[in-house]
């Protein structure tokens, strides 16, 4: 049996290779979570929040330690379990923190601590692992998020299934904020390596995203893999992980053209060899193209883009479409907003000012007919950013509201500066 080095991912594949050659690709009893080999036992554990699915698992570790549960109904007596405990045996650990994810290899295990409940409960002391790499849970994603628990949960669950995804809302609702968490969720971890981000533009193309010629020094051209491209490959290479595609204002740029012929590769029901194509500037001897199947994609719209109606409705049809609010409109995100600003130092009674008057602003905005609810305020404007030493005051919020708000509502009703003046008083009235 080849060594395997903690701290390293493998596959099922690479795994099977690796324990039994001659079994590799003929299954084995992997639904127990254990493995047994010429006496060796190997556990394969998902640990925590499973990231694709939403399924939560007991197994969890404590500091460099696994707790974990055999199966359902088995207890100290059973024969594999005693087998487990019995001393000297030896047994390797892998975890992972999602279903289809490859297992990171934790190392040799000892029991340090047995519980005979149902199922059997075990807590597993590493002696050459390294620290495990930090899981990304839902749990995880829900902290210090001004929508409700399911709500994050539901957009989880449009990526996952769907493959593509469009967050929408109006300007300052966290969109890529929340499309951050919504990646490491997907991955399991807090890994930025698997995620690409591009902004769409008006001068944006084809070639950008998908291929296309390039000057080169001598004056000539060659062909040249665009950004999205190039990440599906990178994907390829990973099947295992997901990988995710974000896209900033992705109804700024002339999507037909972008696209291309993608706008059928990037149907979740597409994701195959069978739907390969030959790309619009590919050489006729090239492999045709399709795109991963764990490739996702999410889009990002400002709903007070005037450009926003000139979205491709063949996009549209590909796309699941989930919209984002100001956390001052629903009492779930008034008081997370409010607990998050009086963490950062706020005083209470600013941050309930904050959603008094931004909230009936918003009221105002929505009731007019040349504007409507996507051109409402959001709350990020007035979320302090990590790096900011500055405690939230009454300054800060006049600031905000002279630099940022004002500007915004001079743009809004630009024909009528007296009704600007107004709501910036009321906004900044005893600041």
């Amino acid at each position: 049996m080849a060594r395997f080095v903690p701290g390293r991912k493998y596959t099922r594949p690479e795994i099977q290779q690796m324990v039994v050659p001659s079994a590799a690709g003929k299954g084995g009893k992997w639904d127990t979570g254990v493995l047994k080999h010429d006496g060796v036992f190997f556990i394969f554990a998902t640990v925590g929040t499973d990231a694709s699915t939403g399924h939560v698992y007991d197994n969890r570790w404590e500091g460099k330690r696994l707790r974990w549960y055999h199966q359902t109904r088995s207890h100290i007596g059973w024969t594999s379990v005693k087998q487990l405990l019995e001393p000297g045996r030896r047994i390797h650990v892998f975890w992972r923190a999602a279903k289809r994810a490859p297992f990171t290899y934790a190392g040799e295990a000892t029991p340090a601590e047995t519980r005979d409940t149902t199922p059997v409960e075990i807590l597993w002391s590493f002696n050459n692992s390294k620290p495990p790499e930090p899981s990304y849970t839902i749990k995880d994603a829900h902290h210090d998020l001004f929508l409700p628990p399911t709500h994050f949960n539901r957009l989880l669950t449009s990526l996952t299934t769907r493959k593509n995804l469009i967050l929408q809302g109006p300007p300052g609702t966290g969109k890529t904020f929340i499309a951050r968490r919504l990646a490491w969720c997907l991955i399991g971890h807090e890994d930025n390596n698997p995620i690409e981000m591009v902004q769409f533009h008006q001068s944006y193309a084809y070639e950008d995203f998908v291929q296309g010629y390039r000057p080169t020094d001598d004056g000539g051209f060659t062909l040249k893999s665009g950004v999205f491209h190039r990440f599906c490959e990178r994907a390829r290479a990973n099947p295992d992980t997901p990988h995710v595609f974000i896209i900033d204002e992705i109804n700024r740029g002339n999507l037909s053209r972008i696209f291309g012929e993608l706008l059928m590769l990037i149907e979740a029901d597409k994701r195959s060899e069978d739907y390969a194509v030959a790309l619009t500037y590919a050489d006729p001897a090239d492999d045709r193209f399709h795109v991963p199947g764990n490739v996702h994609i999410l889009g990002m719209m400002n709903t007070a883009d005037r450009s926003l109606a000139l979205v491709d409705y063949a996009l549209r049809r590909r796309f699941a479409f989930e919209s984002l609010q100001p956390a001052f409109g629903t009492d779930f995100g008034r008081e997370a907003f409010e607990k998050h600003l009086t963490g950062k130092g706020a005083d209470p009674s600013l941050a309930r000012r904050i959603s008094d008057r931004i909230g009936k602003l918003n009221e105002t905005i929505s009731g007019d007919r040349e504007l409507g609810p996507g051109f409402r305020i959001g709350h990020s404007y007035f979320v302090p950013r990590d790096d900011d030493d500055e405690e939230p005051s009454d300054a800060w919020y006049t600031h905000i509201v002279e630099t940022q708000i004002a500007p915004l509502l001079r743009e809004y009703w630009f024909d009528s500066p007296e009704d600007v003046g107004n709501e910036v008083a009321r906004l900044t009235a005893d600041a």
